[in-house]
């Protein structure tokens, strides 16, 4: 199955079930938080199996809500995308969002996008879902100093996180700029 439906059905189901809360960043502002990320680490999931060089890149819609277009190139060279979009959860801090990708992820509900961690330049975050299942390092550039990756999993770890289980995300040769 495609890239695009193992992340929708996963993220639909993993996110319902968390129900223990998340201590996210104090505020995040929404405009500096657009743009492309490079996933730098992460817990495996299925749906991202044959994936490298994975991006998120966030844009905000006429609506109000943030577009999100996740892409990988798989192991066989292809590069598979997934459309959705996000809204914010909590306007007091838009540290928490619902992020869907079709229709029956309202369904499930919820918000399952925490920002855990965020750089004050915002040149890296650490997200994560209530479930403890996904977790992500992603940053403005396809790199990130070993030392902050270590301080982002430290903090992860105090929050019920297994990052003994993260994987550093594959770069393989070809972009997908």
């Amino acid at each position: 199955m495609k890239f695009l439906a193992m992340m929708f059905l996963s993220l639909s189901c993993a996110f319902a079930g968390g129900s223990n809360q998340l201590e996210t960043v104090d505020y995040v502002d929404v405009n500096k938080y657009l743009g492309k990320w490079y996933e730098i680490e992460k817990i495996p999931n299925r749906f991202q199996r044959k994936c490298g060089a994975t991006q998120a890149n966030y844009s905000l819609r006429r609506k109000g809500d943030i577009k999100v277009v996740n892409r990988c190139i798989t192991k066989n060279g292809s590069i598979d995308t997934a459309n959705g979009r996000a809204t914010i959860a909590n306007y007091e801090t838009n540290a928490v969002l619902e992020v869907s990708f079709f229709f029956l992820q309202r369904w499930f509900g919820g918000p399952n996008y925490y920002i855990l961690d965020l750089a004050d330049d915002y040149s890296y975050v650490l997200v994560g879902s209530p479930s403890r299942d996904f977790l992500w390092i992603l940053a403005r550039t396809k790199t990130l100093d070993e030392n902050i990756i270590e301080n982002l999993k430290a903090k992860a770890e105090t929050q019920g996180f297994d990052t003994s289980r993260m994987q550093k995300t594959p770069t393989w040769p070809s972009d997908i700029e």
